[in-house]
């Protein structure tokens, strides 16, 4: 599905269902140096079970047009933007790692348009250290091996994910060079990786959404690390909110190396 953003073309994978403003959206978020595809089996299952789905490839990467985000404000605006092109109310938002502090910025400014808040493999502040950050700008295969092997728990999926015998660090490595090439006029890796250092609201915007938050932290994730998220967990706590928090046995990618247990979360959680 293709919407207008912004002046910009936009891709939306819609999970194989067509949009039906009778049901209720959800909207995926990738992280950085990801797109849509990311969320595969989280985005179909939804929708052949009574969602919208909206799984977005940011601006300038891979299939949709524009300019690139540099800031997470930036991108959360963009993510006010994709609603309304949709012509969506309300929706619930979930984001992964990059993605999921813009939709936390986003759902501290649309409030009560913000049914759902689900956080996967987040952390604040999300640093990242001024090696890797170099070597996003001039060396980006040598930081994208690092990333993920730092990323990953597993080198093979079971089976609902992508089926067996799939190289899952192989797979990420493929999808990192092609989202990178996707871009000739920005460096996506850096500007992302920059973005989510430079972040510094994310306590005030926990504690501004007004809508029940999920978090599914990755046990033996050393990117964003289980413990770098309990700031946020204890301000949305302490703010009065419904919060739940899944820990899973696995690094970063949970949606991959743990599919199934995040899809349920993810569902189990959206029927609050």
């Amino acid at each position: 599905m293709e919407l207008l953003v912004n002046g910009a073309k936009t891709y939306c994978y819609t999970g194989g269902k067509p949009f039906d403003a009778k049901q209720p959206t959800v909207v995926f978020i990738h992280g950085v140096l990801n797109d849509h595809s990311v969320w595969i089996l989280q985005s179909r299952y939804l929708a052949h079970h009574g969602w919208n789905v909206l799984a977005v490839d940011l601006p300038g990467h891979c299939r949709s047009e524009g300019e690139a985000p540099s800031s997470v404000e930036e991108a959360a605006g963009f993510v006010t933007a994709l609603l309304d092109a949709a012509g969506v109310q309300r929706a619930a938002l979930v984001g992964h790692s990059w993605g999921s502090l813009i939709a936390m910025e986003a759902a501290s400014h649309l409030k009560d348009r913000i049914s759902h808040l689900v956080l996967v493999g987040t952390a604040f502040p999300m640093k990242v250290s001024p090696a890797l950050l170099d070597a996003a700008l001039n060396e980006p295969m040598k930081a994208l091996t690092l990333v993920n092997v730092f990323s990953r728990s597993t080198l093979a999926p079971p089976p609902s994910a992508l089926g067996p015998g799939t190289w899952v660090y192989g797979a990420s490595m493929a999808l990192g060079r092609r989202v990178l090439a996707s871009n000739a006029q920005v460096n996506v890796f850096h500007r992302g990786f920059k973005a989510c250092d430079s972040y510094a609201s994310g306590e005030a915007a926990i504690q501004a959404i007004t809508c029940p938050v999920l978090f599914v932290l990755g046990e033996q994730d050393q990117m964003t690390q289980p413990k770098a998220a309990q700031g946020l967990v204890k301000a949305a706590r302490t703010s009065g909110k419904v919060v739940q928090v899944t820990n899973l046995s696995v690094g970063h990618h949970q949606m991959t190396e743990a599919p199934d247990a995040t899809l349920f979360a993810i569902r189990d959680f959206l029927k609050i």
